[in-house]
């Protein structure tokens, strides 16, 4: 759980201090030393650590007290009600997933691997490789680096189905990220008040992207097997919907992945109503079973706009992302695109092409693949054994979470909140749900650090909720 003895002595000075006055002294170096059986230079470390972090402080000659917190100071703030006005459309707070929460935390609640799934090697020789090149000086073309743009077509190109033109390198936008990229899609291919269709529930990143954007969603239900296809048709006709977010395979949060007849019946609908699919294929790269196969691998015709992140296979340092669209859609997109960013950092693009394009990068995602297995395994037999009274709807054959559904009774904001006092961050599912959530979820995901505790994580949740 602790990367050093040092760490392991701040949380345990840090649980003292929430116990003890302020103003109290802490204990000698000696007998810290003593009761913890560590080195003093690792007492002086962890003390300085607490100091750096303003929980204690040193007064020389004296000792080491916990700090006293001042008196807050109050502020008027008012005269920014009448400078901002009105606002005119209310964003989503913050996903659970984005908390960042100490080492010693069990963590089930982040959105992002750990570290130890991420091709670290690749990535730190991709940095140096890069550091000593040109492209640290110049300026990328807005679409993207040209030999990305390529890597990206062919990605997609590999598996498109026979008889379709396969997407070029003239297709592709790189974008800053994906959550960027749905912005400029949402303002592209929908616009301020305009509707889109969108699966429920669904990766909150793209809820916040339209509250952003000014789109109005409209929530499609979304089962395991991909969402039901005549409401899906019903809503666009009642609406004037031109587009439909989705995440056809491992879908964010719940695991889902579209049955092939689900993906042929919409792309017919798309095409019988000049709509466009949102593709997001978010987790290409951690399949578990299976591979991922996209939608848009079936279609040529323009209606499915794909986007795909390397962003959590490859670093979180790496904000880089790709879209394949075909037709003025593409243009637009890329012209939003500019106009938000300009152009993605060149240094950045060019170390996420090294990386996908070393001989280390297929093998390490075979590797993940069977980490994910073994994680996601772990989480699955935790949750039988200690949480009896939830339902897991849908072993995802890839992605990074599992879905499970809490009694009707639960309070997942207070089971939240509970739990994090017992030191386990979980995330409670109201977040994924694009209008009222339609039953009591959580989010759990399996790629977080320290696995070997992920079990004792859900014993304290199966505690916490049966109180």
């Amino acid at each position: 759980m602790f990367n050093s003895s040092s760490e392991r002595l701040v949380a345990a000075l840090r649980k003292w201090i929430m116990t003890a006055p302020a103003g109290s002294q802490l204990p000698s170096t000696r007998a810290l030393v003593a009761e913890h059986e560590v080195s003093p230079v690792t007492v002086q470390k962890a003390l300085r650590t607490l100091i750096g972090q303003g929980v204690i402080e040193s007064r020389p000659g004296i000792g080491t007290f916990i700090r006293r917190q001042p008196a807050a100071r109050t502020h008027d703030y008012a005269w920014q009600t009448a400078a901002l006005g009105i606002a005119h459309r209310p964003l989503p707070e913050l996903a659970a997933a984005q908390r960042a929460t100490p080492n010693d935390v069990i963590s089930l609640h982040s959105g992002y691997p750990d570290r130890e799934l991420l091709p670290e090697r690749l990535v730190r020789s991709a940095f140096a490789r890069v550091a000593r090149s040109d492209a640290v000086l110049q300026r990328t073309p807005a679409a993207g680096l040209p030999d990305l743009q390529s890597w990206f077509a062919s990605e997609l190109g590999a598996i498109t189905a026979p008889g379709l033109s396969a997407p070029t390198a003239s297709d592709v936008v790189v974008l800053p990220g994906s959550q960027s990229g749905l912005g400029s899609i949402f303002r592209s291919l929908v616009g301020a008040g305009n509707p889109m269709l969108i699966e429920s529930p669904t990766y909150w990143g793209a809820i916040l992207a339209a509250a952003q954007v000014g789109v109005q969603l409209i929530p499609i239900p979304a089962g395991p097997q991909g969402p039901d296809t005549e409401v899906l048709d019903r809503a666009f006709e009642q609406t004037g919907a031109r587009a439909f977010y989705a995440h056809p395979n491992f879908a964010n949060p719940t695991g889902a992945r579209w049955l092939p007849e689900v993906s042929l019946r919409v792309l017919e609908i798309l095409k019988h109503r000049d709509a466009f699919l949102v593709e997001d294929d978010w987790a290409k790269d951690f399949g578990i079973d299976v591979d991922s196969s996209p939608v848009a691998a079936r279609d040529d015709s323009g209606h499915v706009v794909y986007l795909r992140s390397l962003t959590k296979s490859v670093s979180p340092a790496v904000r880089v992302a790709g879209v394949i669209a075909r037709g003025p859609a593409r243009e637009r997109i890329l012209a939003d695109n500019q106009a938000q960013s300009m152009y993605v950092s060149g240094p950045l693009q060019a170390v996420a092409l090294d990386v996908v394009t070393q001989s280390g990068w297929r093998t390490h995602l075979r590797s993940v693949g069977q980490q994910l297995a073994t994680r996601r395994d772990l989480v699955l037999d935790a949750v039988a054994h200690h949480l009896p009274e939830a339902h897991v709807e849908q072993i995802p054959q890839g992605g990074l979470n599992l879905w499970v559904r809490l009694p009707d009774t639960a309070n997942p904001a207070q089971l939240v909140r509970d739990c994090e006092m017992r030191g386990v961050a979980i995330a409670a599912g109201d977040s994924w749900f694009p209008a009222e959530p339609t039953g009591r979820y959580l989010r759990l995901n399996f790629a977080g650090p320290n696995p070997g505790a992920f079990s004792q994580g859900v014993e304290i949740i199966g505690q916490v909720l049966r109180g």
